[in-house]
């Protein structure tokens, strides 16, 4: 009859620490992830057990000590190493993890700068701002990091601005800035195809170098399919014709997707579509597998998971899926580095999981576009579905009954309707006049624009900390960051002051390192107990 000896890979003996076959040893050596374990079986009970450290080989009795036949045997494991190689390869980063551009300027240069040395990989939250602003954020970003760690810019659509979405795209070329988180498209633009392919060219050895890196926002299949195919023939054309392609840049897209990051945003604040991640990172993986295999593409594409990334768990979920990289945004708004006020931050800190509402979002109110905002603590929520309500039902100001207009005036404006188009006014002569001839002329129009402002307004009170605003704050949330909180209260990390973005960041990913460890030991037969899954956070270097 064979022994245990013959179905063993080797044998272990200890040095510092004894082999774990109960609930706290096991917990303990699966915290120690970074070092290789050892599965074993107990000779007299037959239990499965887990060893680190120790010394492994094949001799059963080394020196005459007693060694533990090996069952199995787990290499170290990294968080450096829980998604896809190439992103790290491409990007420079340590890690595979990305800090998403909070719109407004609330993912501030501090933030990127500070996740950038790091090793983690940050967005300049562009989205909503002037154009001096963002070219002002370039040039900070340039000074503070340049080439010397990675970085990168917002560029959203803008459907009521195609021209400042213009200015912008020239501005990250003309500048270098070599990637751009691109998002609320439905579709492309000439903008986001110019510049992903502007700069294309081969090396000395026929590859095709792109000096620019998109990563595409998405949440359905229909636009991820625009980013993962080449870019149309016909925006092509147009971009030729214009002098701002060549021809041989025109040749070489269509050998490449516009983009090869693409970020499925479920469940997240801000814009979204409330998916699940289990649901629609395989689908979009699916996509993507299919598209490459019909394109023969030669360069990597990865799918990088977004939206209710808020505990080690659920990053270690989502590289569990097959993601590349992961992107965290609710629960960078509430760090020390992020552009919201501190008074918005504690509100952020005191959010459950169910905190949250859809609510109008001020650059596609007319076309009933949402965002996912906080709700306790402000009301603007229901205040902002109340004047989209009034926006459908009604083709003017006059229109709407008195006893509504007087609350709009009351309640969301604070002044009367002709004192904030007034405002309103002034706010679009300097960015886009044609928007004021066009509400002159279209009373409808002119109506959204005003509503639109509250909208506008409630997002800049909550990075201001305008007290006397504080119950309409637009603060954009997802169920991330109720669970965030859940998972460091009672930690170093559950006051809002010793949020860092990289003592979060770190947590995070280090967590999901060791709740892999645990599940992989459980897939083993190790009896992992529950608590090995309870990464509590703590500081790390």
């Amino acid at each position: 009859m064979a022994s245990e000896h013959d179905f063993s890979a080797g044998f272990w003996h200890a040095q510092d620490s004894a082999p774990a076959f109960t609930g706290p040893a096991i917990v303990a050596a699966v915290q120690r992830a970074r070092e290789p374990a050892f599965v074993l079986r107990h000779p007299q009970t037959g239990s499965i057990g887990v060893a680190v450290g120790g010394e492994f080989g094949m001799d059963p009795a080394p020196q005459g000590r007693p060694a533990w036949p090996v069952w199995g045997r787990l290499p170290p494991l990294f968080p450096e190493w829980l998604g896809d190689r190439s992103f790290a390869e491409t990007h420079g980063v340590r890690f595979p993890y990305v800090t998403g551009a909070m719109a407004n300027g609330i993912a501030t240069t501090r933030l990127v700068s500070e996740a950038g040395r790091a090793g983690f990989l940050g967005f300049f939250g562009a989205a909503g701002l002037a154009y001096g602003r963002v070219e002002q954020a370039v040039s900070e970003l340039s000074r503070e990091l340049g080439d010397s760690a990675p970085w990168g810019c917002n560029l959203i659509h803008s459907p009521q601005e195609p021209a400042l979405e213009d200015a912008v795209a020239q501005l990250y070329i003309e500048r270098g800035v070599r990637r751009v988180s691109a998002a609320a498209f439905m579709a492309l633009t000439p903008a986001i195809v110019r510049y992903a392919i502007a700069g294309i060219h081969e090396d000395q050895q026929g590859r095709i170098v792109r000096p620019r890196q998109v990563f595409a926002k998405v949440s359905r299949l229909e636009v991820a399919r625009h980013f993962l195919e080449p870019a149309p023939a016909k925006l092509l054309k147009v971009l030729h014709e214009r002098g701002q392609l060549s021809a041989r840049e025109v040749e070489l897209a269509r050998h490449v997707p516009v983009a090869e990051d693409i970020t499925v945003e479920s469940d997240s604040g801000g814009h979204t579509d409330n998916r699940p991640l289990a649901a629609l990172l395989p689908s979009m993986l699916a996509l993507r597998d299919e598209i490459v295999g019909a394109r023969g593409y030669s360069r990597p594409i990865r799918v990088g998971a977004a939206g209710g990334v808020g505990t080690p768990s659920a990053v270690a979920s989502a590289f569990a899926l097959g993601a590349a990289y992961v992107v965290t945004g609710s629960v960078n708004q509430a760090c020390v580095e992020s552009g919201l006020d501190p008074s918005g931050k504690q509100m952020l800190a005191e959010a459950g999981i169910a905190d949250v509402i859809m609510a109008p979002a001020a650059d596609m109110f007319e076309l009933g576009v949402e965002v996912q905002v906080l709700r306790r603590g402000t009301m603007f929520g229901p205040r902002a579905k109340r004047l989209y309500e009034l926006y459908r039902a009604h083709a003017t100001w006059d229109e709407i009954p008195a006893e509504e207009r007087r609350k709009v005036e009351q309640q969301h404006l604070r002044a009367s309707f002709d004192e904030a188009w007034a405002s309103t006014r002034r706010f679009w002569t300097e960015r886009d006049p044609g928007e004021v001839t066009k509400a002159e002329a279209d009373p409808r129009h002119k109506l959204a624009l005003v509503f639109r402002s509250y909208l506008g307004q409630s997002s800049r009170w909550a990075i201001v900390g305008e007290a006397e605003r504080r119950t309409d704050f637009q603060i954009w949330c997802g169920p991330a960051m109720g669970a965030f909180n859940t998972w460091t209260a009672g930690s170093f990390l559950a006051a809002p002051e010793a949020r860092t973005v990289v003592q979060v960041a770190r947590n995070l990913i280090e967590g999901a390192a060791v709740i892999t460890r645990a599940q992989q030991l459980r897939s083993y037969g190790v009896p992992v107990p529950a608590a090995a899954f309870d990464y509590r956070p703590r500081p790390l270097g």
